[in-house]
């Protein structure tokens, strides 16, 4: 009689901790930067120069087009060759151009944007804009 009620709990915390996840993980984790107008700002090295990149429709499961202003050149060259975003299952952001090969890696940053890491220079940060 004592296995009834270990059972019943046991599943409640199980059906608590899947809506916590979102159903399986599938969700936006508390971490990940919010839904936007899907524009950016790309800066390097904290000012030093900025440019726009847009989040276009998503074409697959966490894989969106992307469109780099010409002038992100300046900031990390051959960026300007990114076509698509990936999101990982990480939560980490890719720029390629072919939507495998990572040009530039971006890690959920504090707040609601992101930080490359990968490459390590120049260091990069990419924030969500309203336009």
């Amino acid at each position: 009689m004592k296995t009834l009620p270990a059972l019943i709990a046991a599943a409640a915390l199980l059906g608590g901790v899947r809506l916590f996840y979102d159903g399986g993980g599938e969700g936006r984790t508390a971490n990940a930067p919010a839904p936007s107008s899907g524009n950016y700002r790309l800066v390097a090295n904290g000012d030093a120069a900025s440019c726009v990149v847009k989040r276009g429709a998503e074409i697959s499961h966490g894989l969106s087009l992307l469109t780099v202003a010409a002038n992100c050149r300046r900031i990390l060259p051959g960026i300007e060759r990114a076509k698509f975003w990936r999101v990982q299952d990480d939560d980490t952001v890719a720029f390629s151009a072919n939507g495998i090969d990572p040009i530039v890696t971006f890690s959920v940053a504090d707040g609601d944007g992101y930080e490359s890491y990968a490459p390590a220079l120049p260091l990069l940060s990419l924030a969500a804009t309203d336009s």
